[in-house]
């Protein structure tokens, strides 16, 4: 297996970040002494207040003020608007758990001896009373730091007492919950060393000054591991206490995403040395960094197996789609033809009820008509009609009648067009057979000058 990629920052890359990290101090300091509003900008924060707001929040600790507008920025959740808390799910049963433990050295000569054996009946009185006092207090006043109600307080103050004692040079504090810590850890697939201060431990102090202080130890941690640190004195840290569950102090304990859950792979108590912490931390990487590959490369796996589902997923998609789209015209063709169909047999009907009518409307006009006068009738008048389809109708008519009849008369042959008029050949004009606005009353035969016989034209006005 291929070794995995190394994730130690170059001299060039560290100079870079901690130029980035330098920049957005400047803005923040100037909230606490003469600043301009365009200062500002480095951090993105516009309101004064709003700066000022966010270094109390953080005790006035300027690096912890950046740090968390800095996580903002990057998406990540503030660490005063922490999720809702949880019981700390880390496994802590595993019995691979690799522990390390430096006893204290053991008297030296017969001085050392003699000293040691005056002091213990001393020392275990001490600490005798001590248990039995802290006990009784249990019944009289509950632990204070049984209750954690300011988590990020607890970790800000911790790093502001440290640095006020050992210096600024440490390693990067993880300036968040302990659970923020840990889902970083887990998301990130990075190991995360938890340290546990005691504060009354009497090896507390050379082991922070010595050990955690030196230059080499926090190379290793910057650059290889997240670093979550608080007392113990303090609720937060005391509830870790509670769920790692160290024998004495200094204690360390390295935590790690191991078969899915995040595990402490080893453990490291009592005063050690720096070359001896640094092996001891290397050793417990290098034995569970194939958890990590392994854990890498199923997390690509599964990355690769949600993109092709994905993929899938779009594709079953746009098919149904074009499946949907193509029955969705189906459908459409369909009610367009069923339309069309209803059309054509409502334009049927409606042609069937017209002719209809106009059959009937015609044998009503033919029962309608006066008889026609004898040929001896000196009144009669003889028409030749002459139709559209160049058949020859002929008739007599009374004079006194109404051009109205001449116009029944043609409408009621079966042969003549819906609608039509008459036309008179000398003079040529149009006979006014139906009441109109000119000629409400249509004239008679002989008003219109008619003569005995006549010939005269019908015109089709159908299409018109």
């Amino acid at each position: 297996m291929a070794a995995p990629e190394d994730r130690d920052l170059t001299q060039e890359q560290t100079e870079k970040l901690l130029q980035f990290q330098v920049a957005p101090f400047k803005a923040f300091k100037r909230c606490t002494g003469n600043f301009r509003k365009g200062d500002l900008d480095l951090t993105g924060i516009e309101s004064m207040d709003q700066c000022r707001h966010t270094l109390e929040q953080h005790n006035w600790n300027i690096e912890a003020a950046v740090q968390d507008r800095l996580n903002e920025q990057e998406g990540v959740p503030s660490v005063f608007n922490p999720p809702p808390s949880r019981p700390l799910q880390v496994n802590t049963a595993d019995h691979r758990i690799y522990s390390y433990v430096v006893s204290r050295p053991q008297p030296r000569g017969l001085l050392g001896w003699g000293y040691y054996l005056i002091m213990l009946p001393f020392r275990f009185t001490y600490y005798t009373i001590l248990d039995i006092f802290r006990f009784a207090l249990r019944f009289i006043r509950p632990d204070p730091r049984s209750r954690v109600t300011d988590p990020v307080g607890d970790i800000v103050s911790f790093m502001h007492s440290f640095e006020e004692k050992y210096g600024r040079a440490h390693p990067v504090f993880y300036q968040g919950t302990y659970s923020q810590a840990l889902n970083d850890a887990k998301r990130e697939l990075r190991f995360l060393l938890v340290y546990l201060h005691g504060d009354d431990h009497q090896d507390s102090d050379e082991f922070c000054r010595n050990t955690l202080c030196a230059p080499e130890v926090i190379s290793l941690i910057n650059t290889r591991m997240l670093f979550w640190a608080c007392s113990t004195n303090k609720p937060e840290g005391y509830r870790v206490s509670q769920a790692l569950r160290e024998n004495t102090y200094p204690f360390l304990a390295m935590i790690m995403l191991k078969d899915r859950r995040m595990t402490v792979v080893g453990r490291l108590e009592g005063l050690i040395q720096p070359d001896d912490l640094i092996n001891q931390l290397t050793f417990i990487m290098d034995a569970n960094q194939t958890y990590l590959v392994s854990e890498r490369l199923e997390r690509e796996e599964r990355n690769q197996t949600q993109v092709l589902r994905q993929q899938q997923d779009e594709a079953y998609l746009a098919s149904l789609r074009a499946d949907q789209e193509k029955e969705r015209k189906k459908r459409e063709e369909r009610e367009r033809k069923r339309r069309k169909e209803e059309e054509v047999q409502q334009q049927k009907l409606a042609e069937e009820r017209r002719r209809r009518n106009l059959q009937e409307e015609k044998e009503r006009k033919l029962e309608c008509l006066p008889p026609e006068p004898s040929p001896d009738d000196p009144e009669s008048v003889k028409i030749i009609f002459k139709l559209p389809n160049d058949s020859r109708v002929e008739r007599r008519f009374h004079f006194s009648q109404s051009l109205t009849v001449i116009h029944d008369f043609l409408f009621s042959l079966k042969e003549s067009p819906e609608k039509f008029q008459i036309e008179a050949n000398f003079p040529r004009r149009v006979l006014p057979c139906v009441p109109s606005e000119e000629w409400p009353n249509p004239p008679t035969l002989q008003e219109a000058g008619l003569s005995h016989t006549e010939v005269l034209f019908v015109q089709d006005l159908t299409d018109e």
